[in-house]
Protein backbone atom coordinates (compact mmCIF):
# COMPACT_ATOMS: atom_id res chain seq x y z
CA UNK A 1 0.00 0.00 0.00
CA UNK A 2 1.40 3.41 -0.96
CA UNK A 3 1.92 5.70 2.02
CA UNK A 4 0.67 9.27 1.73
CA UNK A 5 3.21 11.54 0.07
CA UNK A 6 2.93 13.92 3.00
CA UNK A 7 4.55 11.31 5.24
CA UNK A 8 7.60 11.08 2.98
CA UNK A 9 10.15 12.32 5.44
CA UNK A 10 8.82 10.89 8.70
CA UNK A 11 11.82 8.56 8.75
CA UNK A 12 14.17 10.82 6.81
CA UNK A 13 16.46 11.45 9.73
CA UNK A 14 16.00 7.99 11.27
CA UNK A 15 13.65 9.09 14.00
CA UNK A 16 10.03 10.12 14.41
CA UNK A 17 8.59 13.59 14.47
CA UNK A 18 7.40 13.03 18.03
CA UNK A 19 10.49 14.79 19.37
CA UNK A 20 10.17 18.41 20.37
CA UNK A 21 11.09 21.12 17.90
CA UNK A 22 14.88 21.52 18.01
CA UNK A 23 17.09 24.41 17.24
CA UNK A 24 15.79 26.97 19.68
CA UNK A 25 19.34 27.88 20.63
CA UNK A 26 20.64 28.03 17.05
CA UNK A 27 19.40 29.45 13.77
CA UNK A 28 18.21 26.82 11.34
CA UNK A 29 18.66 26.67 7.57
CA UNK A 30 15.33 27.53 5.90
CA UNK A 31 13.86 25.10 3.37
CA UNK A 32 12.68 26.85 0.21
CA UNK A 33 12.08 23.99 -2.22
CA UNK A 34 8.34 23.62 -2.97
CA UNK A 35 8.61 19.85 -3.48
CA UNK A 36 10.28 19.28 -0.12
CA UNK A 37 7.75 21.54 1.59
CA UNK A 38 4.84 19.77 -0.09
CA UNK A 39 6.09 16.28 0.70
CA UNK A 40 7.36 16.91 4.21
CA UNK A 41 5.27 19.68 5.66
CA UNK A 42 2.68 17.50 7.38
CA UNK A 43 5.24 15.84 9.66
CA UNK A 44 8.01 18.42 9.60
CA UNK A 45 6.26 21.63 10.48
CA UNK A 46 7.45 24.95 9.08
CA UNK A 47 8.02 27.94 11.34
CA UNK A 48 7.76 31.62 10.47
CA UNK A 49 11.40 31.72 9.36
CA UNK A 50 10.87 28.88 6.88
CA UNK A 51 12.64 26.32 9.05
CA UNK A 52 11.37 22.75 8.83
CA UNK A 53 11.40 20.60 11.94
CA UNK A 54 14.56 18.46 12.07
CA UNK A 55 15.58 19.09 8.44
CA UNK A 56 16.60 22.73 8.99
CA UNK A 57 19.06 21.73 11.71
CA UNK A 58 20.91 19.07 9.71
CA UNK A 59 23.32 18.94 6.78
CA UNK A 60 24.90 15.94 5.05
CA UNK A 61 26.31 14.47 1.83
CA UNK A 62 24.35 13.15 -1.18
CA UNK A 63 24.94 9.66 0.22
CA UNK A 64 23.52 10.73 3.57
CA UNK A 65 20.27 12.04 2.10
CA UNK A 66 20.04 9.10 -0.29
CA UNK A 67 20.48 6.54 2.49
CA UNK A 68 17.84 8.36 4.55
CA UNK A 69 15.34 7.94 1.71
CA UNK A 70 16.24 4.28 1.25
CA UNK A 71 15.82 3.60 4.98
CA UNK A 72 12.40 5.20 4.85
CA UNK A 73 11.34 2.98 1.97
CA UNK A 74 12.71 -0.21 3.51
CA UNK A 75 11.47 0.36 7.05
CA UNK A 76 8.13 2.09 6.42
CA UNK A 77 7.18 0.67 3.04
CA UNK A 78 6.86 4.12 1.51
CA UNK A 79 6.84 4.23 -2.28
CA UNK A 80 8.42 7.28 -3.84
CA UNK A 81 8.62 8.15 -7.53
CA UNK A 82 12.31 8.06 -8.53
CA UNK A 83 12.26 11.53 -10.19
CA UNK A 84 10.88 12.99 -6.94
CA UNK A 85 13.59 11.29 -4.88
CA UNK A 86 16.20 12.53 -7.30
CA UNK A 87 14.96 16.10 -7.07
CA UNK A 88 14.82 16.00 -3.27
CA UNK A 89 18.34 14.62 -2.91
CA UNK A 90 19.69 17.23 -5.33
CA UNK A 91 18.07 20.09 -3.43
CA UNK A 92 19.04 18.92 0.05
CA UNK A 93 22.61 18.09 -1.02
CA UNK A 94 23.04 21.66 -2.22
CA UNK A 95 21.12 23.66 0.38
CA UNK A 96 21.63 21.29 3.33
CA UNK A 97 24.89 19.68 2.25
CA UNK A 98 28.54 20.12 3.15
CA UNK A 99 31.01 22.73 1.99
CA UNK A 100 33.77 21.29 -0.24
CA UNK A 101 36.32 21.76 2.54
CA UNK A 102 34.10 19.75 4.90
CA UNK A 103 33.47 16.98 2.40
CA UNK A 104 37.02 16.36 1.21
CA UNK A 105 38.42 14.75 4.43
CA UNK A 106 35.65 12.13 4.39
CA UNK A 107 35.60 11.42 0.65
CA UNK A 108 37.07 7.99 1.30
CA UNK A 109 33.64 6.91 2.53
CA UNK A 110 31.87 7.98 -0.68
CA UNK A 111 34.73 6.44 -2.67
CA UNK A 112 34.25 3.12 -0.84
CA UNK A 113 37.87 2.81 0.22
CA UNK A 114 39.18 0.66 3.04
CA UNK A 115 40.62 3.38 5.24
CA UNK A 116 42.43 3.34 8.58
CA UNK A 117 40.53 5.86 10.70
CA UNK A 118 43.10 7.33 13.07
CA UNK A 119 41.05 10.42 13.96
CA UNK A 120 38.65 8.81 16.45
CA UNK A 121 39.35 10.95 19.54
CA UNK A 122 38.48 8.60 22.41
CA UNK A 123 36.73 5.41 23.51
CA UNK A 124 33.45 7.24 24.05
CA UNK A 125 33.18 8.24 20.39
CA UNK A 126 34.54 4.89 19.27
CA UNK A 127 31.84 3.06 21.23
CA UNK A 128 29.03 5.44 20.28
CA UNK A 129 29.81 5.78 16.54
CA UNK A 130 32.61 3.65 15.11
CA UNK A 131 31.40 0.42 16.65
CA UNK A 132 28.68 0.15 14.00
CA UNK A 133 29.92 2.19 11.02
CA UNK A 134 32.76 4.30 9.69
CA UNK A 135 33.57 7.36 11.76
CA UNK A 136 33.29 9.26 8.47
CA UNK A 137 29.62 8.32 8.49
CA UNK A 138 29.14 10.37 11.66
CA UNK A 139 31.26 13.29 10.43
CA UNK A 140 29.29 13.36 7.18
CA UNK A 141 26.37 14.76 9.18
CA UNK A 142 26.40 18.28 10.60
CA UNK A 143 23.84 19.01 13.31
CA UNK A 144 22.94 21.51 15.96
CA UNK A 145 23.69 20.40 19.56
CA UNK A 146 19.97 19.68 20.05
CA UNK A 147 19.97 17.45 16.97
CA UNK A 148 23.04 15.51 18.12
CA UNK A 149 21.30 14.97 21.46
CA UNK A 150 18.12 13.79 19.77
CA UNK A 151 20.08 11.43 17.54
CA UNK A 152 21.66 9.91 20.66
CA UNK A 153 18.22 9.60 22.25
CA UNK A 154 16.94 7.83 19.13
CA UNK A 155 19.84 5.34 19.33
CA UNK A 156 19.06 4.80 22.99
CA UNK A 157 15.41 4.14 22.22
CA UNK A 158 15.81 1.92 19.19
CA UNK A 159 19.10 0.16 19.89
CA UNK A 160 18.96 0.10 23.69
CA UNK A 161 22.16 2.13 23.99
CA UNK A 162 22.83 4.61 26.76
CA UNK A 163 23.46 8.16 25.46
CA UNK A 164 27.10 9.13 25.92
CA UNK A 165 27.42 12.76 26.98
CA UNK A 166 31.09 12.96 26.01
CA UNK A 167 30.41 11.63 22.51
CA UNK A 168 27.55 14.12 22.07
CA UNK A 169 29.76 16.97 23.25
CA UNK A 170 32.53 15.97 20.85
CA UNK A 171 30.23 15.68 17.83
CA UNK A 172 28.53 18.98 18.64
CA UNK A 173 31.93 20.66 18.51
CA UNK A 174 33.55 18.66 15.68
CA UNK A 175 30.50 18.57 13.36
CA UNK A 176 28.36 21.63 14.13
CA UNK A 177 25.52 22.85 11.96
CA UNK A 178 27.17 26.20 11.23
CA UNK A 179 30.85 26.49 10.29
CA UNK A 180 32.90 29.25 8.64
CA UNK A 181 33.37 26.98 5.61
CA UNK A 182 29.64 26.38 5.21
CA UNK A 183 28.71 30.01 5.80
CA UNK A 184 31.18 31.13 3.12
CA UNK A 185 30.17 28.39 0.67
CA UNK A 186 26.40 28.84 1.08
CA UNK A 187 26.76 32.59 0.50
CA UNK A 188 28.46 32.11 -2.87
CA UNK A 189 26.56 32.26 -6.13
CA UNK A 190 27.32 28.84 -7.62
CA UNK A 191 26.87 27.33 -11.05
CA UNK A 192 28.08 23.94 -12.22
CA UNK A 193 30.16 24.59 -15.32
CA UNK A 194 32.16 21.44 -16.01
CA UNK A 195 31.23 20.82 -19.64
CA UNK A 196 34.09 20.48 -22.09
CA UNK A 197 37.37 18.63 -22.40
CA UNK A 198 39.35 17.39 -19.38
CA UNK A 199 42.75 15.74 -19.08
CA UNK A 200 42.62 12.47 -17.13
CA UNK A 201 45.18 10.40 -15.24
CA UNK A 202 44.17 7.17 -13.55
CA UNK A 203 45.73 4.16 -11.87
CA UNK A 204 44.41 0.71 -11.03
CA UNK A 205 46.10 -1.90 -8.85
CA UNK A 206 47.45 -4.68 -11.02
CA UNK A 207 47.08 -2.61 -14.20
CA UNK A 208 49.26 0.44 -13.60
CA UNK A 209 48.84 4.01 -14.87
CA UNK A 210 46.56 5.38 -17.58
CA UNK A 211 46.30 8.78 -19.23
CA UNK A 212 43.88 10.37 -21.67
CA UNK A 213 40.98 12.77 -21.87
CA UNK A 214 37.30 13.05 -21.00
CA UNK A 215 34.59 14.90 -22.83
CA UNK A 216 31.81 16.19 -20.57
CA UNK A 217 28.52 17.31 -22.13
CA UNK A 218 25.57 18.93 -20.36
CA UNK A 219 22.51 16.65 -20.14
CA UNK A 220 20.14 18.54 -17.84
CA UNK A 221 20.14 20.46 -14.59
CA UNK A 222 23.57 19.72 -13.08
CA UNK A 223 23.62 16.45 -15.07
CA UNK A 224 26.21 15.39 -17.61
CA UNK A 225 27.11 12.71 -20.14
CA UNK A 226 30.75 11.67 -20.25
CA UNK A 227 33.07 9.86 -22.64
CA UNK A 228 36.61 9.04 -21.59
CA UNK A 229 39.49 7.65 -23.66
CA UNK A 230 42.39 6.22 -21.69
CA UNK A 231 45.69 4.68 -22.77
CA UNK A 232 47.69 2.29 -20.62
CA UNK A 233 51.17 3.56 -19.80
CA UNK A 234 52.33 -0.05 -19.42
CA UNK A 235 51.26 -1.63 -22.71
CA UNK A 236 49.53 1.04 -24.81
CA UNK A 237 46.12 -0.66 -24.67
CA UNK A 238 43.13 1.67 -24.80
CA UNK A 239 39.91 1.98 -22.82
CA UNK A 240 36.75 3.83 -23.82
CA UNK A 241 34.18 4.46 -21.09
CA UNK A 242 30.86 6.29 -21.29
CA UNK A 243 28.78 7.47 -18.38
CA UNK A 244 26.29 9.81 -16.84
CA UNK A 245 26.75 11.87 -13.70
CA UNK A 246 25.09 14.33 -11.37
CA UNK A 247 27.05 17.11 -9.67
CA UNK A 248 25.51 17.94 -6.29
CA UNK A 249 26.18 21.35 -4.80
CA UNK A 250 28.57 22.25 -7.67
CA UNK A 251 31.36 19.95 -6.44
CA UNK A 252 30.10 16.44 -5.53
CA UNK A 253 30.34 14.33 -8.70
CA UNK A 254 28.34 11.09 -8.49
CA UNK A 255 27.66 8.87 -11.46
CA UNK A 256 27.99 5.58 -13.28
CA UNK A 257 30.01 4.54 -16.30
CA UNK A 258 30.83 1.46 -18.34
CA UNK A 259 33.62 0.44 -20.66
CA UNK A 260 33.83 -1.14 -24.07
CA UNK A 261 33.24 -4.91 -23.61
CA UNK A 262 36.51 -6.79 -23.86
CA UNK A 263 35.15 -10.31 -23.70
CA UNK A 264 37.12 -10.83 -20.50
CA UNK A 265 34.78 -12.01 -17.71
CA UNK A 266 37.41 -11.37 -15.05
CA UNK A 267 36.23 -9.55 -11.93
CA UNK A 268 38.91 -6.88 -12.36
CA UNK A 269 38.09 -6.17 -16.02
CA UNK A 270 38.70 -2.48 -16.74
CA UNK A 271 35.50 -2.44 -18.83
CA UNK A 272 33.34 -3.23 -15.78
CA UNK A 273 30.34 -1.06 -14.95
CA UNK A 274 31.49 1.34 -12.26
CA UNK A 275 30.14 3.93 -9.86
CA UNK A 276 31.93 7.26 -9.77
CA UNK A 277 32.58 9.53 -6.79
CA UNK A 278 34.74 12.60 -7.34
CA UNK A 279 35.43 15.84 -5.50
CA UNK A 280 35.56 18.90 -7.76
CA UNK A 281 37.69 21.81 -6.57
CA UNK A 282 35.74 24.99 -5.70
CA UNK A 283 37.13 26.77 -8.78
CA UNK A 284 36.09 23.75 -10.93
CA UNK A 285 39.56 23.45 -12.49
CA UNK A 286 40.45 20.01 -11.08
CA UNK A 287 38.71 16.93 -9.73
CA UNK A 288 39.81 13.73 -8.01
CA UNK A 289 38.21 10.55 -6.74
CA UNK A 290 37.48 6.94 -7.60
CA UNK A 291 35.60 4.82 -10.14
CA UNK A 292 34.79 1.56 -8.35
CA UNK A 293 33.06 -1.81 -8.75
CA UNK A 294 33.03 -5.31 -7.29
CA UNK A 295 31.08 -7.24 -4.68
CA UNK A 296 32.11 -4.74 -2.00
CA UNK A 297 33.69 -2.12 -4.30
CA UNK A 298 37.10 -3.78 -4.01
CA UNK A 299 38.22 -2.65 -7.49
CA UNK A 300 38.66 0.92 -8.55
CA UNK A 301 40.54 3.48 -10.61
CA UNK A 302 42.10 6.34 -8.67
CA UNK A 303 41.29 9.27 -10.94
CA UNK A 304 42.44 12.86 -11.35
CA UNK A 305 41.00 15.39 -13.80
CA UNK A 306 42.28 18.78 -14.81
CA UNK A 307 41.19 21.42 -17.26
CA UNK A 308 43.47 21.59 -20.31
CA UNK A 309 45.63 24.65 -20.83
CA UNK A 310 46.59 26.45 -23.99
CA UNK A 311 50.20 25.76 -22.98
CA UNK A 312 51.98 22.37 -23.00
CA UNK A 313 50.91 20.27 -20.01
CA UNK A 314 52.82 17.38 -18.46
CA UNK A 315 50.41 14.81 -16.95
CA UNK A 316 52.36 11.64 -16.04
CA UNK A 317 55.53 9.56 -16.47
CA UNK A 318 55.98 5.90 -17.29
CA UNK A 319 58.29 5.35 -14.32
CA UNK A 320 58.49 6.86 -10.87
CA UNK A 321 62.09 6.23 -9.76
CA UNK A 322 65.68 6.19 -11.05
CA UNK A 323 68.78 4.70 -9.45
CA UNK A 324 71.90 6.71 -8.74
CA UNK A 325 74.83 6.01 -11.06
CA UNK A 326 72.58 4.71 -13.86
CA UNK A 327 72.95 5.82 -17.46
CA UNK A 328 70.81 5.99 -20.61
CA UNK A 329 67.57 5.49 -18.66
CA UNK A 330 64.75 5.69 -21.17
CA UNK A 331 61.68 7.50 -19.86
CA UNK A 332 58.36 8.45 -21.42
CA UNK A 333 56.56 11.66 -20.51
CA UNK A 334 52.85 11.89 -21.37
CA UNK A 335 50.99 15.13 -21.72
CA UNK A 336 49.00 17.53 -23.85
CA UNK A 337 49.96 20.08 -26.51
CA UNK A 338 53.66 19.26 -26.60
CA UNK A 339 55.36 21.32 -29.37
CA UNK A 340 56.72 19.89 -32.59
CA UNK A 341 60.33 20.45 -31.51
CA UNK A 342 61.54 19.44 -28.05
CA UNK A 343 65.07 20.10 -26.79
CA UNK A 344 66.80 18.45 -23.81
CA UNK A 345 66.79 21.82 -22.07
CA UNK A 346 62.97 21.81 -22.11
CA UNK A 347 63.06 18.99 -19.55
CA UNK A 348 64.12 19.36 -15.93
CA UNK A 349 64.52 16.45 -13.49
CA UNK A 350 66.46 18.36 -10.87
CA UNK A 351 70.14 18.44 -9.92
CA UNK A 352 72.16 15.33 -10.62
CA UNK A 353 69.94 14.14 -13.49
CA UNK A 354 71.07 14.98 -17.01
CA UNK A 355 68.89 14.71 -20.10
CA UNK A 356 71.23 12.98 -22.53
CA UNK A 357 68.92 13.31 -25.54
CA UNK A 358 65.32 13.47 -26.70
CA UNK A 359 64.65 10.25 -28.57
CA UNK A 360 61.26 11.20 -30.00
CA UNK A 361 58.30 13.45 -29.41
CA UNK A 362 54.67 13.89 -30.42
CA UNK A 363 51.95 16.23 -29.23
CA UNK A 364 51.14 13.81 -26.37
CA UNK A 365 54.39 11.92 -25.64
CA UNK A 366 58.10 12.60 -25.23
CA UNK A 367 60.74 9.86 -24.99
CA UNK A 368 64.07 10.90 -23.46
CA UNK A 369 67.28 9.30 -22.16
CA UNK A 370 68.60 10.31 -18.75
CA UNK A 371 71.84 9.87 -16.81
CA UNK A 372 71.77 9.96 -13.02
CA UNK A 373 74.92 11.00 -11.16
CA UNK A 374 76.29 8.66 -8.51
CA UNK A 375 76.02 11.44 -5.91
CA UNK A 376 72.59 12.72 -6.95
CA UNK A 377 70.47 13.77 -3.98
CA UNK A 378 68.17 11.00 -2.85
CA UNK A 379 64.43 11.44 -2.47
CA UNK A 380 61.44 12.84 -4.33
CA UNK A 381 61.80 15.69 -6.80
CA UNK A 382 59.65 17.62 -9.26
CA UNK A 383 59.69 16.96 -12.99
CA UNK A 384 59.06 19.82 -15.39
CA UNK A 385 58.50 20.42 -19.06
CA UNK A 386 59.07 24.13 -19.49
CA UNK A 387 56.53 25.76 -17.15
CA UNK A 388 54.45 22.62 -16.55
CA UNK A 389 55.48 20.85 -13.34
CA UNK A 390 54.60 17.46 -11.82
CA UNK A 391 55.33 17.83 -8.08
CA UNK A 392 57.23 14.92 -6.51
CA UNK A 393 56.85 12.78 -9.62
CA UNK A 394 60.33 11.21 -9.56
CA UNK A 395 62.29 9.50 -6.78
CA UNK A 396 66.07 9.10 -6.85
CA UNK A 397 67.33 6.13 -4.83
CA UNK A 398 70.50 4.16 -4.22
CA UNK A 399 68.88 0.83 -3.26
CA UNK A 400 65.53 -0.78 -2.52
CA UNK A 401 65.43 -1.25 1.26
CA UNK A 402 62.07 -2.97 1.64
CA UNK A 403 58.74 -3.63 -0.02
CA UNK A 404 55.21 -3.02 1.20
CA UNK A 405 51.99 -4.50 -0.10
CA UNK A 406 49.13 -2.31 -1.28
CA UNK A 407 46.60 -2.46 0.21
CA UNK A 408 48.22 -3.39 3.52
CA UNK A 409 44.89 -4.63 4.90
CA UNK A 410 42.04 -5.99 2.86
CA UNK A 411 38.96 -8.16 2.74
CA UNK A 412 37.75 -10.90 0.40
CA UNK A 413 34.57 -12.94 0.52
CA UNK A 414 33.42 -16.41 -0.36
CA UNK A 415 30.34 -16.67 -2.55
CA UNK A 416 27.21 -18.78 -2.67
CA UNK A 417 24.28 -19.33 -5.01
CA UNK A 418 22.90 -15.87 -4.31
CA UNK A 419 26.09 -13.82 -3.83
CA UNK A 420 29.18 -13.48 -5.96
CA UNK A 421 32.67 -13.76 -4.55
CA UNK A 422 34.62 -10.72 -3.39
CA UNK A 423 38.16 -10.60 -4.75
CA UNK A 424 41.30 -8.62 -3.97
CA UNK A 425 44.18 -7.29 -6.06
CA UNK A 426 47.53 -6.74 -4.36
CA UNK A 427 50.61 -4.89 -5.54
CA UNK A 428 54.18 -4.84 -4.21
CA UNK A 429 55.63 -1.35 -3.79
CA UNK A 430 59.32 -0.59 -3.28
CA UNK A 431 60.68 1.83 -0.64
CA UNK A 432 63.97 3.51 0.17
CA UNK A 433 64.93 4.17 3.80
CA UNK A 434 64.79 7.98 3.59
CA UNK A 435 67.12 10.69 4.97
CA UNK A 436 67.09 9.38 8.55
CA UNK A 437 68.54 6.05 7.40
CA UNK A 438 65.89 4.07 9.32
CA UNK A 439 63.32 1.72 7.86
CA UNK A 440 59.57 2.19 8.24
CA UNK A 441 59.67 5.82 9.33
CA UNK A 442 57.66 8.76 7.94
CA UNK A 443 60.50 10.05 5.73
CA UNK A 444 60.86 6.79 3.77
CA UNK A 445 60.60 7.30 0.00
CA UNK A 446 58.10 5.38 -2.10
CA UNK A 447 59.72 4.22 -5.35
CA UNK A 448 56.67 2.81 -7.10
CA UNK A 449 55.33 -0.66 -7.93
CA UNK A 450 57.78 -3.52 -8.35
CA UNK A 451 57.82 -5.28 -11.73
CA UNK A 452 55.20 -8.06 -11.24
CA UNK A 453 57.41 -10.57 -13.06
CA UNK A 454 60.04 -10.12 -10.33
CA UNK A 455 57.74 -10.98 -7.41
CA UNK A 456 56.59 -14.36 -6.11
CA UNK A 457 53.22 -14.42 -4.34
CA UNK A 458 52.00 -16.84 -1.68
CA UNK A 459 49.44 -17.15 1.13
CA UNK A 460 49.81 -17.90 4.83
CA UNK A 461 46.71 -18.80 6.85
CA UNK A 462 46.81 -17.94 10.55
CA UNK A 463 46.96 -20.97 12.86
CA UNK A 464 47.39 -23.35 9.93
CA UNK A 465 50.14 -25.95 10.01
CA UNK A 466 53.30 -24.97 8.07
CA UNK A 467 53.36 -26.57 4.65
CA UNK A 468 49.62 -27.24 4.62
CA UNK A 469 47.79 -26.27 1.42
CA UNK A 470 46.01 -22.92 1.55
CA UNK A 471 43.65 -23.76 -1.31
CA UNK A 472 40.72 -24.03 1.10
CA UNK A 473 40.70 -20.21 1.38
CA UNK A 474 41.64 -19.48 -2.24
CA UNK A 475 44.56 -18.84 -4.54
CA UNK A 476 46.75 -15.86 -5.38
CA UNK A 477 48.01 -15.46 -8.95
CA UNK A 478 51.53 -14.50 -10.10
CA UNK A 479 50.19 -10.96 -10.56
CA UNK A 480 48.93 -10.71 -6.95
CA UNK A 481 45.24 -11.33 -7.68
CA UNK A 482 43.44 -13.26 -4.92
CA UNK A 483 40.47 -15.48 -5.80
CA UNK A 484 38.52 -16.99 -2.89
CA UNK A 485 37.78 -20.71 -2.97
CA UNK A 486 34.59 -21.75 -4.76
CA UNK A 487 33.40 -23.75 -1.75
CA UNK A 488 32.09 -21.57 1.06
CA UNK A 489 33.28 -22.97 4.40
CA UNK A 490 30.95 -20.55 6.25
CA UNK A 491 33.79 -19.25 8.38
CA UNK A 492 36.26 -16.37 8.56
CA UNK A 493 39.98 -16.78 7.99
CA UNK A 494 42.86 -14.44 8.77
CA UNK A 495 45.41 -14.60 5.98
CA UNK A 496 48.75 -13.06 5.02
CA UNK A 497 49.23 -12.21 1.34
CA UNK A 498 53.00 -12.51 0.95
CA UNK A 499 55.21 -11.02 -1.77
CA UNK A 500 58.84 -12.14 -2.08
CA UNK A 501 61.37 -10.17 -4.15
CA UNK A 502 64.67 -12.06 -4.80
CA UNK A 503 67.97 -10.13 -4.73
CA UNK A 504 71.45 -11.05 -5.88
CA UNK A 505 73.87 -11.89 -3.03
CA UNK A 506 71.32 -10.70 -0.44
CA UNK A 507 68.35 -12.13 1.35
CA UNK A 508 65.08 -11.62 -0.51
CA UNK A 509 62.77 -8.79 0.47
CA UNK A 510 59.43 -9.91 1.87
CA UNK A 511 56.25 -7.88 2.30
CA UNK A 512 52.96 -8.97 3.88
CA UNK A 513 49.39 -7.68 3.78
CA UNK A 514 46.69 -8.72 6.22
CA UNK A 515 43.47 -10.04 4.67
CA UNK A 516 40.23 -11.35 6.13
CA UNK A 517 38.50 -13.92 3.92
CA UNK A 518 34.91 -13.98 5.12
CA UNK A 519 31.39 -15.18 4.41
CA UNK A 520 29.35 -13.70 1.52
CA UNK A 521 28.64 -9.98 1.70
CA UNK A 522 24.95 -9.38 2.28
CA UNK A 523 23.25 -6.12 1.32
CA UNK A 524 19.91 -4.45 2.02
CA UNK A 525 19.25 -3.66 -1.63
CA UNK A 526 17.28 -6.82 -2.22
CA UNK A 527 14.27 -5.18 -3.83
CA UNK A 528 14.33 -4.11 -7.45
CA UNK A 529 12.58 -0.87 -6.48
CA UNK A 530 15.44 0.10 -4.19
CA UNK A 531 18.03 -0.69 -6.85
CA UNK A 532 16.13 1.37 -9.41
CA UNK A 533 15.81 4.28 -6.98
CA UNK A 534 19.52 4.07 -6.24
CA UNK A 535 20.35 4.29 -9.94
CA UNK A 536 17.90 7.12 -10.53
CA UNK A 537 19.32 9.22 -7.73
CA UNK A 538 22.86 8.61 -8.99
CA UNK A 539 22.41 9.39 -12.64
CA UNK A 540 18.88 9.11 -13.92
CA UNK A 541 17.37 6.36 -16.06
CA UNK A 542 19.63 3.73 -17.58
CA UNK A 543 21.15 4.84 -20.85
Amino acid sequence: MVRSALSLFCCLVSCTAAFAQPGASEAGIPVTDPLVIAKCGACHTVDQQGNMQRISWERTTPEGWQEALKRMILSDGVTLAPPEARSIVKYLSASHGLAPEEAKPIMYDAERRIHHETNIPNDHVDHACARCHNFAHALAWRRSPDEWKQLADMHASRLKLSPDAEAIAFLSKAAPLHTPEWDAWSARARTTNIAGRWLVTASLLGHGKYFGEMQVDAAGDDEFNTTVHLTSVNDGSTIVRSGRSVVYGSYAWRGRSKGNPSGDPAANDVASDAREALWISPDQSTAEGRWFWGQYQEFGFDVKLRRPSSDPTLVTLDRSSLKTGSEANRIRLMGDRFPGQVAPTDLDFGSGVKVRRVVSSTSSEIVAELDVAADATLGKRDVAFRHSVLPGAMAIYDRVDYIKIAPDSAMAAFGDQAHGRGYQQFEAVAYQRGPDGKLHTPDDVELGPVDPSSVTWSLEVFYSSPGKSTDFVGKISPSGFFTPASDNPKANFDVWAVATLPREKERPLVGKAYMVVTVPIYTLNGRQYIRDLDRWIDNGPAQ
